[in-house]
C-alpha cells in the first residue's frame, strides 16, 4: 500500500510539471498572436501616416480627420493651413490630416 501511494505522488508531480510548461507555452503563443494581430499593424499604420505627413507639400489636396477637404496653402512644423474655399483658410494641426488626394479632386467635387 505504501509503494502505490509513492508511485501515485510521483505521477502527480510529473503531470504538474507538464501542466506548468503548457501554461508557459500558451502564454508565449498568446503574446505572439497579440503582437502580430494588434501591435505590429498599428505601428505600421503610424509609420505610414508619419511618412505621409512628412511628404505633404504646398499645393497638395488633403482630407482632415473631420472630413474637411482643402488645398495646402502654407506649412509649418506642426500646422497646415488649408484653403477650403476662395478666400477661406483654416489652420489645422498636421496630425489632423488623414489622407492626401489626387490632384484635381477638389475641382471634380465642385463641378
Amino acid at each position: 500500500m505504501l509503494i502505490s501511494t509513492v508511485q501515485a505522488a510521483e505521477a502527480g508531480a510529473e503531470s504538474g510539471q507538464a501542466s506548468g510548461m503548457s501554461t508557459i507555452i500558451m502564454m508565449v503563443l498568446f503574446a505572439a498572436v497579440f503582437y502580430f494581430l494588434l501591435i505590429r499593424p498599428q505601428s505600421k499604420r503610424q509609420k505610414e501616416h508619419k511618412g505621409m505627413l512628412e511628404a505633404i507639400q504646398k499645393g497638395d489636396e488633403v482630407v482632415t480627420g473631420g472630413g474637411i477637404i482643402g488645398k495646402v496653402s502654407k506649412l509649418t512644423d506642426s500646422f497646415v493651413i488649408l484653403n477650403v474655399a476662395q478666400g477661406v483658410e483654416i489652420k489645422f494641426q498636421k496630425h489632423a490630416v488623414t489622407a492626401t488626394l489626387p490632384k484635381g479632386t477638389i475641382k471634380e467635387i465642385n463641378n
